[in-house]
Formats: structure tokens, C-alpha cells, sequence
């Protein structure tokens, strides 16, 4: 719990806002190997939780994995190029033969496929590839932990999209992106009030491998905006948070204005 103090009719008055402490919870963190999703890694970790850091090979979080647990959490990698049904799968069995209770998903990994310049050429095979990326295989993982979750009564979950709108050049990845805020929308509204919460998180144009070197924002830009819907503690889903529009706050702060934001399906 903290305070805050907020003035109504020119009076202070002063408000309890719960934070959750993930101490010792369990995150997976997709895409864990470089930009967003480390430092996703690495402030989940200043926050006391223990990782598993997925890349599409092991030796891609070898470094990661040393720096977390140096930092006195449990962690431990697993790979799958999750553009393969088969992998995805190997990999959430894996993780169940080793007994983690998964608390929080951070489906951070994505993938741009192209910039296609002559957009009414685009190649169809972009479409099936982004979504197997983009939307299928994080679906993929909500439905396997979200039973789990269910029962036991708490979980979080965020999915990445993308803030990616009217370009033509892109529609592989913003259909894709859209189709994951579809479904995760939906599904937000069969846990709404529960304490089983899912979430979308748009980091915004970052200087990342699949944002390029002219975007505007740093990676860093995006904590803690990118894992804020991991601390939300008001039983809403299916919000969207924009990852900028919590750049430079406190964890503190941004819970505090993530929960004022009115869910999907308030009227």
C-alpha cells in the first residue's frame, strides 16, 4: 500500500492506492534476449521476481541469466522459435516438468516482417508469419497458464502491441497486433473483476532492432510503462497502456495512473 494526495474543492485529502508486491512470483518474459524484454528482465528482477527468460536460443539470455540471478532472484532460460507451434509447445511442457507456478506472462516478443514501400505488392506470405509471431504464438501461452491461473485465483498477464496505425507499408504486423488486442480485449472481459488481470502494452516507436535506429524514444522510454499492467491491483482488464505515457514515473506513480484508466468495457 502507499499514499497519495489528491485535492478536491481546494482540500487535501489523502488516498490509499495498492500496489502488488510480486516478490518471489514467477515471470515469463517472451523476447527476453535484447531490448524491451531485458529491460523488462532486469526491472522485474530490482522488484524481487523470479524469471524465465525465453529467446529463440538458450545462449541468447546466457548473459541476462547471470546478471538476474546476481541480483538474488531464481531464474532460469528456455528457447523456442515461436514461429513454430511444435517449439512453443516444447517449451510451456518444459517449464511445467520443472514444477513453476507461472504469476506473470510478459508476451514481449514480436516481429516486424517488412516495410514494404510498394504496400499494394505486399507479399502474402507476410501475413501468416506475423500472425504466427504476433498473435498466435502469445495466445498460445495465455491459454495454457490461464487455467492455472484461474484457479489459484491471481495472475497477470501482458500482451505487447503496437501503437501502429493507416500504414499500408506495415499490414502484416499491425493486423496481427490487432488481432492479439481482439482477443485479449474478449478475454479481459470474461476475468473482469477477478484478480486474474490481462493487459495490452504499447511501448511506442523505440530505437529496437524491429523499431530501428530513427525512432524517436530509447528503449528505456518504456519502463515502467511496458510492465505496469503486471501491478495493477484493481481486478480491470482488457486497458491498454501506452508505454510513454509513463516515462521517468515511479512504479508507485504509474500503478496510481494505470488504475485511473477506465477499462474497455466501462460505459
Amino acid at each position: 500500500m502507499y499514499m497519495y494526495v489528491c485535492y478536491l474543492n481546494n482540500r487535501a485529502h489523502r488516498v490509499e492506492v495498492s500496489m502488488l508486491d510480486l516478490r518471489n512470483k514467477w515471470v515469463l518474459i517472451t523476447g527476453a534476449s535484447r531490448g524491451i524484454g531485458r529491460l523488462s528482465a532486469v526491472f522485474m528482477a530490482k522488484q524481487g521476481c523470479n524469471l524465465i527468460l525465453h529467446s529463440r536460443k538458450l545462449e541468447g539470455t546466457a548473459g541476462l541469466l547471470e546478471e538476474v540471478k546476481a541480483m538474488g532472484v531464481d531464474a532460469y532460460s528456455v528457447a523456442a522459435e515461436l514461429s513454430d507451434v511444435d517449439e512453443v509447445n516444447r517449451m510451456l511442457e518444459a517449464i511445467d516438468a520443472k514444477g513453476t507456478q507461472v504469476d506473470v506472462v510478459l508476451n514481449n516478443a514480436g516481429l516486424q516482417i517488412g516495410y514494404r514501400t510498394d504496400y499494394l505488392n505486399t507479399p502474402i506470405d507476410d501475413f501468416p508469419i506475423s500472425f504466427a509471431i504476433n498473435t498466435i504464438a502469445p495466445m498460445q501461452i495465455c491459454y495454457h497458464f490461464l487455467p492455472g491461473m484461474i484457479k489459484r485465483g491471481f495472475g497477470r498477464i501482458v500482451n505487447t502491441t503496437s501503437g501502429i496505425a493507416l500504414e499500408a507499408e506495415q499490414a502484416g504486423y499491425s493486423a496481427a497486433k490487432a488481432a492479439l488486442n481482439k482477443v485479449t480485449i474478449d478475454l479481459g472481459y470474461k476475468l473482469e473483476g477477478s484478480d486474474v488481470v490481462i493487459s495490452l502494452a504499447d511501448p511506442g516507436w523505440c530505437q529496437t532492432d524491429l523499431g530501428g535506429p530513427n525512432a524517436p524514444n530509447k528503449p528505456e522510454s518504456t519502463i515502467p510503462g511496458i510492465v505496469v499492467g503486471a501491478f495493477i491491483n484493481d481486478g480491470k482488464s482488457g486497458r491498454e497502456f501506452a508505454a510513454q505515457d509513463f516515462c521517468g514515473m515511479t512504479l508507485e506513480d504509474a500503478v496510481r495512473q494505470a488504475e485511473a484508466q477506465k477499462s474497455p468495457y466501462q460505459k
